[in-house]
């Protein structure tokens, strides 16, 4: 029997004609702006990407919100009914309480529905990372693999998901208490800008630094280099902070550097782009260790 669910939150930001094309389901984060309370879908019917982080240029912050347990429950709990198991790729439990709030619904409702199968995989992952992941899974579901299979696939293999981000703006990582104020000033004053990964805990920790925006592009793409697995055979995806013409750049060095054919852009949504800033750019790919 494949009768089964793939569901993920909106952290993984998929563009909605993925998820279209994948079959998943997305539940969204929330992000509160200007006293506003927005939630994060995947066809950005509440906020335009562009309009979001044109507030933030303007110095708006925006503050952020996990899915509930309540909010897992309500969307998982009808297909259990409806005979379906399913299968939840969750947000890194390291950086939000996203997973947490869904290992909490997935426990509950397997003591319910003691006939179904509910299962919950901690990414480890964040933006298209954790998109990549669910695009292997949705793909396997879509062979015909079952939902056992696929959970030990993604188990198995989440760790060699690689994250390489860069910044533009250091004060959204100072705002986030991830640098001080005395090296988000010195950073910006010398054009210095951070290279950093997501770790196998599912931390965001800075690894280098580079001299300039040029650089600190290349650098994603070195890294690359250094441990991608078959990078010619690859779908690679990159996801920026409202900067399609840098992420551009760097999906066209990819491809020159590494003969890859298939690469997906879209924005940092929201939820990672509060704490990140405009001009994010992140590079995700399989390699032999993050």
């Amino acid at each position: 029997m494949n009768d089964y669910v793939l569901l993920t939150d909106s952290s993984a930001d998929l563009t909605d004609a993925l998820v279209k094309e994948l079959g998943v389901e997305v539940l969204p984060l929330s992000f509160t702006m200007r006293n506003k309370t927005y939630r994060n879908w995947p066809d950005n019917r509440e906020i335009d990407p562009k309009d979001f982080y044109r507030q933030l240029r303007e110095g708006e912050m925006a503050t952020t919100s996990a899915v509930n347990v309540s909010d897992f429950t309500e969307t998982i709990e009808p297909h259990l009914k409806e005979g379906r198991d399913v299968l939840v790729v969750a947000f890194s439990s390291g950086l939000s309480a996203t997973c947490h709030s869904a290992q909490i619904a997935a426990q509950e409702l397997s003591e319910q529905y003691p006939e179904r199968k509910v299962y919950v995989v901690d990414s480890l992952c964040a933006s298209l990372g954790q998109g990549l992941l669910v695009w292997y899974a949705a793909r396997m579901k879509n062979e015909g693999r079952g939902i056992g299979a696929v959970r030990d696939w993604l188990e198995e293999n989440k760790l060699h998901l690689c994250h390489w981000f860069t910044v533009d703006d250091l004060h959204f990582l100072k705002r986030g208490g991830r640098i001080s104020s005395a090296t988000a000033v010195l950073g910006t004053m010398l054009s210095i800008k951070p290279v950093m990964h997501v770790d196998d805990e599912g931390h965001l920790t800075k690894v280098g630094t580079a001299r300039g925006r040029n650089a600190s592009l290349k650098a994603l793409v070195d890294h690359m280099a250094e441990t991608a697995i078959d990078p010619a055979g690859q779908t690679v995806f990159i996801s920026h902070g409202d900067c399609e013409e840098d992420a551009n750049k760097v999906a066209e060095d990819v491809k020159r550097r590494f003969g890859v054919q298939t690469v997906v852009l879209n924005n940092v949504g929201p939820v990672i782009g509060a704490h990140s800033g405009p001009g994010t750019v992140a590079l995700f790919f399989l390699g032999r260790h993050r």
